[in-house]
């Protein structure tokens, strides 16, 4: 019987632990673009032996592009928000408009990723180039490293 007890209790006492555990988890908070131009800037000095004049001119690079991005990414939850509610309301005028919204800040976004990315490739030397080519989305592509980094 204190065995049958102790197997039943165990699993109890398990879940009560890991539940305490999982509210005493402080909330992760995303970095601001700040924190990410700042890490990205700090990643590439150190991959590719960037020079002070490099890393200024990157952090005003990849500063504008986040701004650009900051803009984008309301604009397109709005735009999001705004098609869900037509899709449910059937109203095929507004959901035109939106996806054409939706399409024209997409571009911006691949535009202010692919103009930071060209204004910093400018300012690297031939063999910096030829590394950063190797870096893949983590070079070209800005802060968001490896994969995706769409805002949608």
């Amino acid at each position: 019987m204190c065995m049958q007890k102790r197997i039943l209790t165990a699993p109890v006492a398990l879940m009560a632990f890991s539940s305490l555990l999982a509210v005493a988890q402080p909330a992760h908070t995303p970095p601001t673009p700040a924190q990410m131009v700042t890490n990205q800037v700090a990643r590439l000095t150190k991959l590719l032996d960037l020079t002070p004049a490099q890393q200024t001119s990157a952090t005003e690079y990849f500063t504008t592009e986040q701004t650009t991005l900051a803009t984008v990414r309301t604009a397109m939850h709005t735009a999001r928000t705004a098609i869900e509610a037509d899709i449910k309301s059937g109203n095929k005028t507004d959901i035109a408009t939106q996806a054409t919204t939706i399409g024209s800040l997409t571009t911006q976004e691949v535009q202010a990723q692919a103009t930071a990315d060209a204004e910093f490739y400018a300012v690297l030397t031939q063999d910096q180039q030829t590394k950063y080519e190797t870096l893949g989305r983590g070079g070209f592509g800005g802060p968001g490293g490896p994969g995706p980094r769409g805002t949608h």
